[in-house]
């Protein structure tokens, strides 16, 4: 098991990406009423659905039997559930991408790209790298100092809700040395200007970056 794909019940993906990644993941793991959307779509069933169950109708459940992995406890949403339950079931799968997390409801937009950012604080994730995609962008966290990867001329935005962190930066059109964080704002709209970017941190912490 290399690849697994968590299908969240935001906007169904319609660009080839984003619907390659879920159609090749090796395992896929629906949020409650999204496998609604993925039977539609690919036909099959994943090989869980994981939550409250409170969007998905008891005759789906029904046919979903064993499938169903029910989680009533309201402290986290459907995402974090699901990631929980991959990371218990396919500790050794080293790609978890997040699909359908975003679109349709700005609140869930905004709180599941937010918990993106505290997941290497509530899990341990070692080398596991957990993405957020969707039909227009690409989200991950970062936790210290690092080069990314990213290309030449990549839009490039960076977040974070620690207001005492400086980012120093290289490779960007706008620098980020000064930036202060104390709202969304300030290091969006970004740009490479080569293809790999570092980020120098201050002090470990939270970060999230955001790419076309």
């Amino acid at each position: 098991m290399n690849s697994v794909a968590v299908l969240c019940d935001g906007a169904f993906p319609r660009k080839a990406y984003p619907l390659y990644l879920l159609e090749h993941a090796d395992a896929v793991v629906c949020c409650d009423a999204s496998v609604r959307k993925f039977y539609r779509h690919f036909g099959r069933l994943p090989q869980a659905v994981v939550g409250d169950m409170d969007s998905l109708s008891p005759a789906w459940q029904k046919r979903l039997g064993n499938l169903v992995v029910k989680v009533e406890e309201q402290d986290d949403n459907d995402q974090t559930k699901a990631l929980r339950y991959v990371l218990e079931r396919w500790p050794e799968a080293s790609e978890i991408t997040i699909l359908g997390a975003c679109g349709l409801r700005e609140d869930h937009t905004v709180g599941n790209l937010g918990l993106l950012m505290e997941y290497p604080r509530l899990f341990d994730l070692g080398d596991r790298r957990i993405t957020m995609v969707s039909d227009y962008s690409t989200a991950f966290a970062v936790t210290d100092s690092c080069e990314l990867h990213v290309g030449t001329g990549r839009r490039f935005s960076l977040f974070s809700p620690d207001n005492s962190l400086t980012i120093c930066s290289e490779g960007l059109q706008w620098p980020t040395d000064n930036v202060v964080f104390d709202n969304w704002w300030p290091a969006t709209l970004n740009r490479a200007t080569q293809d790999i970017v570092r980020l120098s941190f201050s002090h470990p912490s939270r970060a999230l970056v955001i790419l076309d």
